[in-house]
């Protein structure tokens, strides 16, 4: 079953269970995909599926930021949980430890020895973590690793 399928199929059960909330996150994301779909002309396959995923992902986190400064407790309440339905279709997300060991691999195999070469490691491991860390905080540890050498 395709990630689409899966959404569907998850949207029809929060549905028929009255789950309105889930059944709005998952609408709100089909619509994304939807929306990706129409303006590119072309059918998405589950990794572009993940990454416009991701980016929902990543727009509630930096929403978040935003209604806690605001002391927004209920929005920062909702915020969360549609970020944890949406985390359920993402793959399991990498730990710090395993991002480190593919940042090093990353500089090893491009030949990176300063900050200049940080273009070069970041295009060389977003297809490896891709939808499965948030890219700041693979930026941050890119940065850790070139000053630290």
């Amino acid at each position: 079953m395709s990630l689409k399928e899966k959404l569907q199929e998850d949207w029809k059960s929060a549905l028929k269970s009255r789950d309105k909330f889930k059944a709005n996150v998952i609408s709100m994301a089909k619509a994304a995909i939807l929306q990706v779909e129409k303006t590119d002309g072309v059918k998405l396959n589950d990794e572009d599926i993940i990454g416009v995923l991701a980016k929902e992902v990543k727009q509630r986190r930096e929403a978040l930021v935003e209604f806690e400064k605001g002391n927004r407790q209920d929005l920062v309440d909702n915020t969360n949980a549609e970020i944890n339905i949406l985390m359920s279709y993402l793959p399991q997300q990498l730990t710090e430890d395993e991002i480190k060991i593919i940042v090093k691999d990353a500089a090893e195999s491009v030949g990176a020895s300063s900050m200049k070469d940080m273009g070069k490691i970041m295009s060389a491991l977003m297809s490896k973590v891709k939808g499965r860390a948030d890219g700041s905080l693979v930026s941050k540890l890119v940065k850790e690793f070139l000053n630290n050498k």
